[in-house]
């Protein structure tokens, strides 16, 4: 019995030797194996003989020990080191390695979780994080806006090339220097068109011509005395003349032609109180609808009213009138005209000469005639057929000036045709009179559009010459400070009007209108004309009062407007001009922000010198952007606010430092809101203040380019456009007793019954390790003290060999006895 216990004793030696070959073979054979983690076979006796108990002390007897026999060893545990290995920098940047407890959790086969240490990680073709033998690394993910989701594990993906990104600007950094010096900004560019027209006021029509008015022929006209009961005196001496006329003897309507020659028929008799006039001619023309009768006193030389004939037939006349009457009646007018003339015919509908009522434009200009000491008969008269006037009005020149027009009397008539009207005003008459207006009645802002005119000397022309039934396209590109400003478009339709033009125009060149965004600081008038900045209707003029400094300087260039139709593209005739030029010392510069999408948006800030006293200086300054897109209209005002720097130049504070870029229509997050920063911009005294933008952090669409994995695991993916983005959260696992987990191969481990349940955390955070990028955790196998390990383990097999050869030998000599 005892040599066969040698034997089976023996043999749980070589097996433990066998064992411990075993292992350290395995560790030798991954000593280069990244992540292995080494193991030690440990041993424990296996059964006991117990041949005696042995015995307690007596009086007798000192006692026995326990007599004892071992039956062999056993492999008691295998126990993986998972000491730290070395950590080796590697050249791959998707190498990992794990500093301190933890494993990387990866997906197996069965979609089961699986731990490593090892971090030789790469991409597969759908860029997510893989093992050498593809087991996907598991973390946390992100969503579309690049925040991690920290909810359930996912594979990690790092899609190079593939992912893309945009920056939106939130911080733009400005510097420069804005002098004291120079001209404070209290005067602002003032421009205006010329007088512009309403062409919904009809204007009068050509087809009046004039005449040299005909002269009464009374060379065949005698006169009698008669005793009538008549008021003239007997035996007196009277003169007459007949001039043609038109409307009532001494009313503002009244006209008549050339007076005739003197009449000079014979005395009356001593019974004689009536004259009776024979032969008194007829207007050869029929332009005129009277024959007035004028006469002397009893002897005297001055003509006066004394009857008229209201028809072109009747050749006859008998006088009456006592000299008493007639001396209080209208006298003749015997003024005649020498000289170039040309006439202009308006409509009004209010009668008593210029500036009563409304007035229209001058016809088309009449003549010119040239006479010499007669009268002008305006014949034709152009006739109102829209309704709107009551009053024809007749201007003219003066023979010493034939470019001013005077008023020189009117009709209370505009729609009768045929009418005529002779002039008879000496130019000393009308010298002091109104001159015409030959714009007509002015726009306001309810003008449409359409309707707009503007007069190139004689000719009025349509500003906006659009087809009937269509719509034209409005495109307006202003300067500011003499640098061009975004084009924008504004459509034309029937009910356009002025101040819906205006206020679009307004909008387009980024005018700051008071007071502003900040009600504290309101935006400054005028400093010359107390006009707050913007657009209005002033005497019929357009005009447009800028914000103050030169380099708010507004100015609309000839091809500034152009008209699009479906017939054509032209410039808009509406000549703008400066009637006040500014003043103040101020700076612009042009940058470019981005929005959410990483499109550029360019934005133009200018500074302008607002005041400045004994302790301090206040620039303000201007943001417009063409890219703005406002919910309603084109405005690209953006921002406006306060500079303030000390007497030492340096800055002290801002107000509304923000600008506001809307979005609208466009899938960018809206509005772009960003903040100025002036801390960097000095207020020393300089030649010429500059400024200019050194620093903004946002960005233009960016695509993947690379990835960095910090200690804490996270991903950090770094685009093309320099922006930085997190791609996800690599988690790692810890356990009670790693020495517990299951071994699958592959440097991978499963949980255990004995490892604990895993601990899941960020790396550096729970006792869990941190991690070292670029960089893999070599095998901690002892090469020296494994080979030391087998050294040992052969020593212990062949010493058990030679037990189980020496009991071989024992059993044969046993079995020798029978011989």
């Amino acid at each position: 019995m005892g040599l066969a216990s040698a034997l089976s004793t023996a043999l749980t030696g070589l097996t433990a030797a066998e064992t411990t070959i075993d292992v350290v073979g395995n560790n030798l054979a991954n000593s280069n194996t990244v992540g292995f983690k080494a193991s030690e076979a440990n041993f424990a006796t296996q059964f006991l003989q117990t041949r005696s108990l042995g015995s307690a002390p007596t009086e007798n007897n000192g006692g026995t020990n326990p007599r004892q026999t071992g039956l062999g060893t056993m492999v008691a545990d295998i126990t993986p080191n998972f000491n730290q290995g070395t950590i080796q920098i590697s050249t791959n940047p998707t190498d990992v390695a794990v500093q301190g407890d933890g494993f990387f959790i990866v997906e197996g086969g069965q979609g089961e979780k699986l731990y490593t240490r090892n971090g030789i990680f790469k991409l597969n073709a759908q860029n997510e994080v893989v093992t050498m033998m593809g087991n996907r690394v598991m973390g946390y993910g992100i969503d579309d806006q690049f925040r991690i989701q920290a909810t359930n594990l996912v594979p990690l993906e790092i899609p190079l090339g593939q992912k893309q990104v945009a920056q939106s600007t939130e911080n733009v950094v400005l510097e420069g220097t804005l002098s004291p010096n120079g001209d404070l900004a209290t005067t602002a560019e003032i421009i205006e068109t010329g007088v512009l027209g309403d062409a919904k006021y009809s204007q009068p029509a050509a087809g009046a011509s004039t005449a040299q008015s005909a002269v009464p022929d009374v060379t065949g006209t005698s006169g009698t005395g008669a005793a009538t009961g008549g008021g003239l005196n007997a035996n007196g001496v009277y003169q007459y003349r007949v001039v043609f006329g038109d409307g009532t003897v001494g009313s503002i309507t009244d006209t008549e032609g050339t007076p005739s020659s003197t009449i000079s028929p014979p005395a009356l008799g001593a019974a004689d109180d009536t004259m009776n006039l024979t032969g008194i001619p007829v207007d050869p023309n029929g332009s005129y609808s009277t024959r007035r009768i004028y006469r002397t006193l009893d002897g005297g030389s001055t003509f006066y009213f004394v009857g008229e004939i209201n028809d072109n037939v009747t050749t006859t006349f008998q006088d009456t009138v006592s000299d008493a009457a007639a001396g209080a009646n209208p006298t003749l007018n015997t003024d005649t005209l020498t000289g170039n003339y040309s006439y202009y015919i308006t409509f009004a509908n209010a009668a008593g000469g210029p500036g009563n009522g409304t007035e229209s434009r001058p016809s088309p200009l009449i003549g010119p005639r040239n006479i010499n000491g007669q009268r002008i008969q305006l014949q034709d008269l152009p006739v109102d057929a829209s309704g709107q006037w009551s009053v024809r009005r007749i201007y003219r020149n003066l023979a010493t000036d034939e470019n001013t027009f005077y008023y020189v009397g009117e009709i209370n008539d505009a729609t009768t045709a045929g009418l005529s009207y002779t002039d008879r005003a000496s130019d000393t008459s009308i010298s002091s009179n109104a001159t015409i207006n030959m714009d007509g009645p002015p726009i306001d802002v309810n003008t449409l559009l359409t309707e707009l005119l503007l007069r190139d000397d004689q000719v009025y022309n349509n500003v906006f010459s659009i087809p009937p039934g269509e719509n034209g396209t409005l495109t307006f590109t202003p300067r500011k400070g003499g640098r061009l400003l975004t084009a924008k478009d504004f459509t034309i339709t029937p009910t356009s009007t002025v101040g819906n033009m205006i206020d679009f125009m307004e909008e387009v060149m980024g005018i700051q209108k008071s007071p502003g965004p900040d009600p504290l600081n309101p935006v400054p008038p005028d400093g010359v004309t107390g006009s707050n900045p913007g657009g209005r209707v002033t005497d019929g003029k357009i005009r447009f009062v800028s914000n103050n400094g030169v380099d708010n300087a507004l100015d609309i260039g000839l091809s500034g407007m152009q008209l699009a139709t479906s017939a054509t593209t032209d410039n808009v005739n509406m000549p703008f001009g400066s009637v006040q030029t500014a003043v103040g010392e101020s700076a612009v510069t042009d940058f470019l922000a981005y929005d959410s999408l990483g499109d550029p948006l360019s934005v133009r800030l200018t500074a302008v010198l607002e005041s400045r006293d004994s302790t301090s200086m206040t620039y303000r300054w201007f943001a417009n952007s063409g890219d703005n897109s406002p919910s309603t209209g084109v405005d690209i005002t953006v921002g406006t606010g306060l500079i303030t720097f000390d007497g030492e130049g340096n800055f002290t504070s801002s107000t509304e430092n923000r600008v506001t870029i809307e979005r609208r229509g466009v899938p960018a997050e809206s509005p772009l809101v960003f903040a100025l920063d002036f801390s960097q911009i000095s207020g020393l005294a300089t030649d010429q203040s500059e400024l200019a933008v050194s620093y903004q952090d946002g960005s233009e669409p960016g695509t993947l380019t690379s990835f960095i994995v910090g200690e804490d695991g996270k991903i950090s993916g770094v685009f093309s456009n320099g922006a930085t983005r997190d791609l996800g959260q690599i988690r790692l696992a810890r356990f009670a007793n790693p020495n517990g987990l299951e071994q699958k191969g592959e440097n991978l481990f499963s949980e255990g019954v004995n490892s604990g349940l895993p601990t899941e955390g960020n790396p550096g955070s729970q006792g869990i390790g941190t991690i070292i990028a670029g960089a893999v955790e070599l095998s901690n196998t002892d090469i020296g003290s494994n080979l030391i390990d087998l050294i040992l383990a052969s020593t212990m097999y062949r010493g058990n060999t030679r037990v189980i050869t020496t009991a071989q030998q024992m059993l044969d000599e046993l079995l020798s006895l029978r011989r």
